[in-house]
């Protein structure tokens, strides 16, 4: 047990703290999603879990204490906040979707700029000569909900890194790996390098939806898309837009479309 603004060694409660185990269920932030939460307990303390991180193959819990105090040598249960896991999960295999619509729309040059992959947001950055106009952004969408609707399984295989490649699997231009990669799969759709959390099967990522298209510098464009009840939420915040549009137009929600 750390101090989180120190990282000096602690044995009693602190505000806030990292914990390091042998082994953990949380994923460490990194390619771009988000860590995980969720809580951690002892016979004599509990701990809520706001983020992990990874450094050099070794796990950070950060911290805040909820009870009691912790102890070097503890033995600890971990509760995941499995919720937000899935809607990261579903998120992330997302892009990985909307990558390979992306190439099959706009062309073989698209390449991946950057990502950002959290419980509410998928953030895709990818290199592009031009904005992406309002027809190919839907043949996009299309496309990624056509394939989620397919209920494709997703597949996730260690292997050397040179087989990766010779399968075809998509690398993240610049990324350093190591010897060997974990390749993740949707059917012939999609093949990545990915170490990240995913659904196990592209029907469980519900609905995809684009909400913003826009130039992030010089050659390089960013989409941001929702999935799952982030949809429903997405919606629900439209019908309420237009029916508030109406109450002060004096005109039915219908009259705003025409």
């Amino acid at each position: 047990i750390i101090d989180a603004e120190t990282n000096e060694p602690v044995d009693m409660s602190a505000d806030n703290f990292i914990i390091i185990t042998d082994k953990t269920v949380f994923y460490g932030e990194g390619g771009g999603e988000v860590g995980d939460t969720g809580y951690i307990s002892t016979e004599n303390g509990k701990a809520r879990v706001v983020d992990t991180k990874k450094t050099d193959g070794i796990y950070l819990h950060i911290c805040e204490t909820v009870s009691g105090s912790f102890q070097t040598g503890d033995n600890i249960t971990m509760e995941l906040d499995k919720e937000r896991r899935a809607a990261i999960s579903r998120n992330h295999s997302a892009t990985h979707l909307l990558d390979a619509a992306l190439r099959r729309v706009l062309g073989d040059h698209i390449q991946q700029a950057g990502s950002y992959v959290s419980d509410s947001v998928a953030r895709f950055d990818f290199t592009h000569f031009s904005a992406v106009t309002p027809e190919e952004l839907k043949k996009v969408e299309l496309l990624v909900n056509e394939k989620i609707l397919e209920a494709i399984d997703v597949t996730a295989d260690e292997m050397d890194i040179e087989s990766a490649k010779k399968s075809g699997a998509i690398a993240l231009f610049g990324e350093k790996y190591g010897a060997r990669v974990r390749v993740v799969r949707m059917g012939d759709f999609s093949s990545e390098f990915c170490g990240g959390a995913h659904v196990t099967n592209t029907g469980k990522i519900g609905l995809f939806k684009i909400i913003s298209e826009s130039s992030v510098a010089a050659g390089v464009r960013r989409i941001e898309a929702v999935t799952g009840l982030n949809v429903i939420s997405l919606i629900n915040a439209d019908k309420a837009l237009i029916a508030s549009t109406a109450d002060t137009l004096k005109c039915s929600a219908g009259d705003i479309s025409k």
